[in-house]
């Protein structure tokens, strides 16, 4: 039997309640409370201790001495908040808040394994309550991927170690996890008994879009002629491809298109000639700097994900231009090819439900920037449920991690 450790009083809501203690409860002690024909759960949010006697009111520490003797601490109260988490059963928040005078109890083991234990085959143990040693914590896998997770804790509070419990899970019960490695970190794990694929973050250039190409060349969004300039050699190499040209020759034929600019034209037009050459010097640099990552004919880099694993993509040895292309690129495309399974039956795509790991997201999607990555880890956000795409992002500064996408996160 549950023990009565304070009493509802005050005005409440359905979402908070103040009550008066019986028997002090601890700071983040789970409580429950009958009504609404439900027995409803909550969390110890705030503590207050207090005194009538002993106010703030008293300056004279004599005075304080002689009441401490005559009251013996009989008139020393404690009050607190209560967090309203929901009904033991669906968790769902009750319409009417708790009344004045209701039981506040101490909620038992068995209310919590009921809340946070295992339901179904689709539950994965994270871990057990700190309170209740015994009583495990579980989530439901197939509602976190479709319902999108955000893990959020300063540096040292083991974010990483969440990761690789819930990865460790999901790849154990068949599924597929694709982690954006900022930091090189899971490259050597064991994650599902050993089932890591190291995908190294290699990228065919005519896979990659206007965008993620431009930003590899460093043409930004204000460079105006520039990127109009690209854009046009950009489509003729795409054309060139598609009317039976050699893809692994996109960038030569990107080339060719530049160099044909700075050859036309009207006489005198140096001013276009010289934005041409800056263009072309430009994609020139970009090849020699990202060598190691731009390796034309490679094709797309979803092909080299494996079902059931927990496919890393290695960012530690790059810059965070080329991660944001690398990380946006793989989200596009990965989004893409779920889309065209479910509109092909089955026939095309990529055939798993997958579960995203942004690391470092608030880099990746920062407040202050729109980034490539940042339109779409939203774009996932709102259409991944459909198409069985999940996201998780993992981060020490929330504050600075994109609103827009950390509101889709539930």
């Amino acid at each position: 039997m549950s023990r009565v450790i304070g009493y509802i009083i005050g005005e409440a809501t359905p979402t908070r309640g103040f009550f008066i203690s019986v028997e002090p409860p601890r700071l983040g002690q789970y409580v429950t409370m009958e009504y609404d024909g439900k027995t409803v759960l909550g969390m110890v949010q705030a503590l207050v201790s207090g005194s009538v006697s002993l106010s703030e009111d008293i300056h004279d520490p004599q005075v304080v001495e002689r009441i401490r003797r005559l009251e013996k601490g009989k008139d020393v109260y404690v009050k607190g908040i209560i967090s309203i988490l929901g009904d033991v059963d669906e968790l769902r928040i009750p319409r009417v808040p708790p009344s004045p005078g209701m039981e506040v109890k101490i909620a038992d083991r068995e209310t919590l394994r009921r809340v946070f234990g295992e339901r179904d085959y689709a539950s994965l143990r994270i871990g057990t309550l700190i309170s209740h040693g015994d009583v495990p914590v579980c989530v439901d896998v197939n509602r976190m991927v479709s319902r999108h997770l955000a893990i959020l804790a300063v540096t040292g509070a083991g974010k990483s170690n969440t990761v690789a419990v819930i990865s460790d899970g999901i790849i154990r019960m068949g599924g597929t996890v694709v982690i954006f490695d900022m930091h090189s970190e899971y490259l050597d794990s064991d994650l599902g008994g050993g089932r890591v694929n190291p995908v190294t973050p290699i990228l065919d250039p005519y896979t990659l879009s206007v965008w993620e190409l431009m930003q590899l060349a460093n043409i930004r969004p204000d460079y105006h002629v520039q990127e109009r300039i690209f854009r046009a050699a950009y489509r003729n190499a795409v054309e060139k491809v598609r009317g039976g040209g050699d893809p692994s020759r996109f960038l030569e034929y990107l080339k060719e298109s530049l160099e044909e600019q700075s050859e036309g034209g009207e006489e005198g037009r140096r001013e276009r000639r010289s934005d041409v050459a800056a263009v072309l010097n430009k994609v020139e640099g970009f090849e020699e700097k990202y060598s190691r990552i731009i390796r034309p004919g490679v094709g797309g880099i979803v092909g080299r994900f494996r079902l059931g694993c927990a496919n890393v993509i290695d960012l530690g040895q790059v810059d965070e231009d080329c991660a944001d292309v690398v990380v946006s690129h793989a989200l596009r495309r990965l989004l893409e090819e779920r889309k065209r399974f479910v509109v092909e039956d089955g026939r095309g795509g990529f055939r798993h439900p997958v579960l995203t790991v942004i690391e470092e997201a608030h880099i990746l999607a920062p407040t202050a920037e729109d980034t490539l990555s940042s339109y779409w880890i939203g774009r996932i956000a709102r259409e991944g449920r459909k198409f069985g795409v999940g996201l998780c992002l993992v981060s020490q500064r929330p504050k600075a991690l994109s609103a827009n996408a950390l509101s889709q996160v539930n």
